[in-house]
């Protein structure tokens, strides 16, 4: 039947370990591991991931514009969706996600501080009314992620902003499941490692959309 399942958060969230939880999860309800697609975002083909590098990289002679970002993010996720998801998830696939439209609305709206009605207009453009079938937000306190994020090495563009930019991603994060307890649901991603996959596991149970059709 296929799906289109999001892993969001903030920097060192352990969005990377709760997408091989998802994938063990699916192929032990019978779902083929050639039927499980994983991407990421900004990047997951060939002119997105070129954007992606754009985006990451530290460029000391020339610092992007808020608006740029908007824009250059939406364009890698236009690629994304039209190429792969959309294809995939009519093809009957499971599209595991790590972030996705919710992380532009918390990191571009919340965190840059774009007016939403700018982001609902490229949104508009780029993806149209696409939505996950299930995003998981794995949610960690930003000083604990901070500590993960510098523990893995050379930090990004996005990695060096300070502790306030990550406070009011998380809190965006956080409001928009709230709003959409439907669709959006939370993990502490500060708990220990089995009972992260326990609470990943219990979403996607009561889901009902992680079964092979």
């Amino acid at each position: 039947m296929g799906a289109f399942i999001v892993l969001e958060g903030g920097e060192g969230a352990g969005k990377s370990t709760a997408v091989a939880v998802i994938r063990y999860y699916l192929i032990s309800k019978g779902v083929a591991s050639e039927d499980i697609l994983e991407t990421r975002e900004p990047g997951g083909t060939e002119i997105a991931e070129k954007i992606r590098t754009i985006l990451k990289e530290k460029n000391p002679r020339e610092q992007l514009t808020s608006e740029a970002e908007l824009l250059l993010m939406y364009a890698a996720r236009a690629q994304l969706v039209h190429r792969v998801i959309i294809p995939a998830v009519a093809q009957g696939k499971f599209v595991i996600g790590d972030r996705h439209d919710l992380s532009t609305v918390a990191y571009q709206g919340a965190g840059r501080g774009l007016p939403m009605d700018k982001i609902d207009a490229v949104r508009d453009i780029a993806i149209g009314n696409l939505k996950p079938d299930l995003t998981i937000v794995m949610d960690i306190e930003p000083e604990a992620g901070m500590r993960r994020a510098r523990n893995r090495g050379d930090l990004d563009r996005f990695e060096v902003e300070n502790i306030e930019f990550f406070r009011r991603i998380r809190n965006c994060f956080l409001n928009e499941a709230a709003r959409h307890p439907d669709r959006i649901k939370v993990v502490d991603a500060g708990q220990d490692l089995e009972h992260v996959k326990r609470s990943i596991t219990d979403i996607l149970e009561s889901s009902g959309i992680c079964t092979a059709g």
